[in-house]
C-alpha cells in the first residue's frame, strides 16, 4: 500500500513538473513572439512620425531617418564597415519645401484627396482657369491645337484640363502621356475619379502639372501657390550594418530594406509610408536583433537603402561600389512591403531560383505558416534588381494582405495589421540555416 502511494506521489510530481515545464515553453515562446511583433511595430510607428516628414527630400526627413537606423543597428550589435554606418552618395531630386496651397471660391481643398501635384511640377503661383478636353478628343488634333492656341493667350483661360474618366484602356494607352505634350506650352490638370498616387522625380517640368478629382472639376478656377525646389545633388546615405559569423568564413547572407519615401507636399502634407517601407526597415532591424541571439554559419550583411523611389538609386550605387565581395554573398533576401501578410506572400526571382523557392515553399508547408506562397519572374521594381543583374541569387519578397495604401497619405502605422511578422521571422531564419541544402541556380530572365 505504502508502495502505491509513494508511485502516485512521484506520478502527480511528475505530472506538475511536465505541467510547469510545458508553461514554461509556451510562455517564452509566446512573450519571445510578443517581443517581436512589438519591436516591428515599434520602429515602424517612430519612422512614420511627422518628426520624420516620411523620409523624403524635405526637412531632412530621410537623413532624419538614416541616423535612427544608424542608432539602431549599433543597439543590435552590428559592426559598422563604413565611418558612422554610411554610405553616401548624390542625386537630383525635385521636392516641394514651402506652400501647396489650393483653394477653389475660397474653399480649401485637401492635398492627397481633393488635388495632387505631378513630383516633377515647378513652382506656380496664380488663379488657374481651364478648359475641360475630353480625352476622346486628343486624337483629334486641330482641335487641340486650338485650344492650346486659346491657352497661350490667356484671355479666357490659360490651361488646359483633360478628362480621362471613362476612357477605353486602348485608347488609354495611345493617349496617356500627351499631358507632358501639353505641358511644355501650359498648365495642364487632369480630372481623374482614380486614387491618387504620388511618387519622386529627378527633374523639373516647364509648367505644372495637377490631377483633380471629378466631384470638384467643374470649370471654377483653382487659386494656387506651389513651391517647387529642384535641388541638383541632394546627399543621401544607405545604412549598412554586419554581423561576422562566430568561424571564420567568406560566404554572406544580405538583407536588404529601402528606408526612404516620399516625404513631404508642402508643410502641411506628408506621406508616411508604413508599408512601403516602414514595415521591410523594421524587419530588417528585427532580424537584426534576431540573429544577433541565434547565430548562424554566414556573415550577415544588413543594408537599408536610400533613393529607391527615385528609381533604385541607393541599391545601384552599393552594387557599383560594394563594401563587401558581390562574389561572396550565397544569397540576398529584399523586404519591401512587409506590414500585413493574411493573404500570404509573393516572391519576385522565385521563378528563377527554383530550388531555393522550393526551400521556402517546403519550410512554409512544413510549419504551417504563411497562407500561401507567391512566385513571380524577373523584375525591376525593387532593390534586389541591381544584385541579381549583378549575378547575385536574390528574391524581393513583399506580403498580401488587408492594407491596399500604396504611395498616398493612407498609408499610415493604424492601417497596418502585421499580422504575419512572426511567421516570416520564422520562415525567413529557417530558410537561412536551410540554405546550405540547395545548390545556387544560375539566373534566367
Amino acid at each position: 500500500m505504502r508502495l502505491l502511494k509513494n508511485l502516485y506521489k512521484n506520478s502527480v510530481a511528475a505530472t506538475h513538473k511536465l505541467t510547469f515545464c510545458v508553461w514554461i515553453v509556451f510562455s517564452f515562446g509566446t512573450a519571445s513572439s510578443f517581443a517581436q511583433v512589438e519591436e516591428v511595430k515599434r520602429v515602424v510607428q517612430q519612422l512614420c512620425s511627422p518628426e520624420f516628414h516620411g523620409r523624403g527630400y524635405v526637412n531632412g526627413g530621410d537623413s532624419i531617418a538614416a541616423e535612427y537606423i544608424a542608432s539602431e543597428f549599433q543597439k543590435a550589435g552590428l559592426h559598422n564597415l563604413t565611418p558612422n554606418y554610411f554610405q553616401y552618395f548624390s542625386f537630383p531630386v525635385n521636392t516641394f519645401p514651402g506652400k501647396a496651397d489650393f483653394s477653389v471660391d475660397g474653399r480649401k481643398l485637401i492635398v492627397g484627396k481633393d488635388i495632387i501635384v505631378d513630383p516633377a511640377s515647378p513652382s506656380y503661383e496664380g488663379l488657374l482657369k481651364y478648359t475641360i478636353l475630353p480625352a476622346s478628343t486628343i486624337l483629334d488634333a486641330d482641335k487641340v491645337i486650338e485650344k492650346l492656341q486659346q491657352a497661350m493667350s490667356g484671355e479666357i483661360f490659360n490651361s488646359i484640363a483633360i478628362d480621362y474618366r471613362n476612357v477605353h484602356p486602348d485608347t488609354f494607352k495611345i493617349i496617356k502621356d500627351f499631358q507632358y505634350e501639353l505641358v511644355q506650352f501650359v498648365p495642364v490638370i487632369i480630372i481623374t475619379d482614380k486614387k491618387f498616387v504620388w511618387s519622386v522625380a529627378e527633374k523639373q517640368l516647364t509648367n505644372p502639372i495637377f490631377e483633380l478629382q471629378s466631384d470638384i472639376a467643374d470649370g471654377t478656377p483653382i487659386q494656387v501657390n506651389l513651391n517647387a525646389v529642384l535641388k541638383k545633388e541632394h546627399r543621401a546615405k544607405n545604412v549598412i550594418g554586419y554581423l561576422p559569423a562566430e568561424k571564420s568564413t567568406k560566404k554572406t547572407i544580405v538583407f536588404t530594406a529601402h528606408y526612404d519615401h516620399l516625404g513631404r507636399l508642402g508643410q502641411e502634407t506628408y506621406f508616411p509610408g508604413a508599408n512601403d517601407n516602414a514595415s521591410g526597415t523594421a524587419m530588417l532591424i528585427a532580424l537584426a536583433n534576431y540573429f544577433r541571439q541565434h547565430r548562424v554559419d554566414y556573415n550577415l550583411l544588413f543594408i537599408a537603402f536610400a533613393g529607391e523611389e527615385i528609381g533604385l538609386l541607393g541599391s545601384k550605387y552599393y552594387v557599383e561600389n560594394p563594401v563587401k565581395s558581390l562574389k561572396d554573398i550565397s544569397f540576398l533576401l529584399n523586404l519591401d512591403i512587409f506590414g500585413s501578410g493574411e493573404d500570404g506572400i509573393t516572391v519576385v526571382n522565385g521563378s528563377i531560383f527554383l530550388e531555393h523557392f522550393d526551400l521556402l515553399t517546403d519550410i512554409n508547408e512544413e510549419k504551417q505558416l504563411l497562407t500561401q506562397i507567391k512566385s513571380r519572374g524577373y523584375a525591376a521594381n525593387s532593390d534586389h534588381y541591381w544584385f541579381t543583374d549583378a549575378g547575385v541569387p536574390s528574391f524581393f519578397i513583399y506580403t498580401m494582405g488587408l492594407n491596399r495604401h500604396y504611395h498616398d497619405t493612407g498609408d499610415t502605422f493604424e492601417n497596418l495589421s502585421f499580422a504575419e511578422v512572426n511567421d516570416l521571422t520564422t520562415l525567413l531564419s529557417t530558410f537561412i540555416e536551410r540554405l546550405d541544402t540547395v545548390k545556387i541556380s544560375k539566373k534566367k530572365k
